[in-house]
């Protein structure tokens, strides 16, 4: 068990200074900040994902880790802020909370990349969860969190058990007031000019199975930070 600590140990320290060093040599080679930057972020997910299991963990005896998930993304929002310098702002202000004001509902969005997750952080209500593959259970660090925050888990290759888990989430939709975040497009587009795909029918199924209202959220095009 301590050489496991000290390998780990070792590792995060290797991981922080290759970080480190990469930002203070970017002035001199500017494509260099992409690769701090993305060190950087995944260092910050994997951060956030453990800070999460601990948060489900002290909460569920109390029967409010459906709140985790929030609580999460607040602290991801904050941290990848720094880490990334990408930001998403709501506009109008004035919607800064209407998505707390809305459960339970399920909230839509369009899937454009891998930098969602900082408009999920960023939006991201209370008592809200996310449906995800049900492979991502698996996951370390990342997987845990979201079972034990109350992730709905879809198997895509099993249409059955989809139904069964669109139905259980309705029913915990309605017995919890909990919303649920889906992108009915599936897949992510990695568009370079505003578009959308075609969408699934699980997020629509899920909505008139609760009898809930269906509340989209658009992100505009952001191909050029990618680029």
């Amino acid at each position: 068990m301590y050489t496991l600590l000290l390998y780990l140990l070792y590792f995060l320290l290797t991981y922080t200074l290759l970080t480190l060093s990469l930002y203070f040599l970017s002035p001199l080679l500017p494509f260099l900040s992409f690769y701090a930057r993305t060190l950087a972020a995944y260092g910050t997910l994997v951060l956030c994902a453990t800070y999460g299991v601990l948060v489900s963990l002290a909460l569920r005896p109390l029967a409010y880790h459906r709140l985790a998930q929030y609580l999460t993304a607040r602290s991801f929002n904050f941290l990848m802020r720094y880490t990334t310098g990408i930001t998403f702002s709501i506009l109008p202000p004035a919607n800064e909370h209407y998505l707390h004001d809305r459960r339970p509902c399920v909230i839509v969005g369009n899937h454009q990349s891998e930098l969602d997750v900082l408009l999920l952080a960023r939006i991201w209500p209370p008592w809200c969860s996310v449906t995800a593959k049900k492979s991502l259970a698996r996951m370390p660090f990342l997987g845990w969190f979201m079972a034990l925050s109350g992730t709905v888990f879809i198997d895509r290759a099993n249409n059955a058990s989809a139904r069964e888990a669109f139905a259980g989430a309705a029913k915990h939709m309605l017995e919890y007031r909990q919303s649920v975040f889906i992108f009915p497009e599936g897949t992510r587009s990695y568009a370079r000019e505003p578009v959308l795909g075609g969408f699934k029918k699980g997020a629509f199924h899920l909505a008139v199975q609760a009898q809930v209202d269906v509340v989209p959220v658009v992100s505009a095009c952001y191909w050029g930070v990618l680029a």
